[in-house]
């Protein structure tokens, strides 16, 4: 009981009041990346919230080198979120090993668990597809509370490059994926969305010695701390699923 009430506070005091959030991959184990060696991922948890840029959390990726070696971005892992000073866990993601990202996908479609002290808070799985890829965020009993997906145009069958403005300059480096209601029926051709998780741009020591990835994250207005907690981990789950695959040649 007492470690639950922990959890609880652990994630009200993370995400309560977080209207945004940057999720910003370390450059922890450049050097072995250099020689071709995938590293662990380190990540920082970073509340934008009105302009700020307070570290609250790091997290650091469980694995196994020879499957990291071996198997790329799509080796099973599992992450612990730790809270900036005291080291105390305020949640968990576990993600097993399944086929990445592709043109389309019918089948063994990416999954990852969210947890708090051992409590199920939700998870992320892809859904069927073809071109754009689509996921839902669903709850503690299963149920679809949100979608995600790139924004499209032509039908829904096309990712729209110039979403974030022109489509080249700063504009193109940027790789949106927008949340919308899990209720809603239409999420194409510019559908208004409640919130985003936005990949921004490498700096170019960045780009030349890791492949550490950023992302902002803007949460709905109306998100609860659980809602939060799934949609920021969300974006480590995006990472692993295509941006770590772009070594292997599957792009977004």
């Amino acid at each position: 009981m007492e470690s639950n009430v922990m959890s609880d506070r652990l994630l009200e005091s993370t995400f309560s009041s977080s209207k945004s959030m940057t999720i910003r991959q370390t450059r922890k184990g450049w050097i072995q990346e250099c020689f071709g060696c995938e590293a662990a991922d380190e990540f920082k948890w970073i509340n934008t919230t009105d302009g700020a840029s307070t570290h609250i959390a790091t997290s650091l990726e469980e694995s196994n080198f020879c499957m990291r070696l071996l198997c790329g971005g799509c080796h099973e892992f599992t992450m612990d979120v730790k809270e900036e000073g005291s080291g105390d866990t305020i949640m968990s993601m576990h993600r097993p090993m399944a086929c990445n990202a592709a043109p389309c996908k019918c089948c063994c479609f990416n999954t990852m668990t969210m947890t708090s002290n051992s409590r199920t808070l939700g998870s992320i799985t892809e859904g069927f597809y073809c071109c754009v890829p689509r996921m839902s965020i669903t709850n503690s009993v299963g149920a679809t509370i949100y979608k995600v997906h790139q924004p499209t145009c032509c039908g829904g069958i096309c990712v729209n490059c110039c979403a974030e403005g022109r489509s080249c300059g700063a504009a193109c480096c940027r790789v949106p994926f927008h949340i919308f209601p899990g209720d809603m029926q239409d999420t194409d051709n510019g559908a208004p969305h409640v919130g985003k998780i936005l990949k921004v741009p490498k700096s170019l020591a960045t780009e030349i010695f890791t492949d550490s990835e950023a992302f902002d994250v803007d949460f709905p207005i109306d998100a609860t701390v659980e809602q939060k907690a799934l949609i920021a981990a969300s974006s480590v789950y995006i990472n692993a699923n295509f941006f770590e695959s772009e070594k292997q040649g599957i792009d977004v």
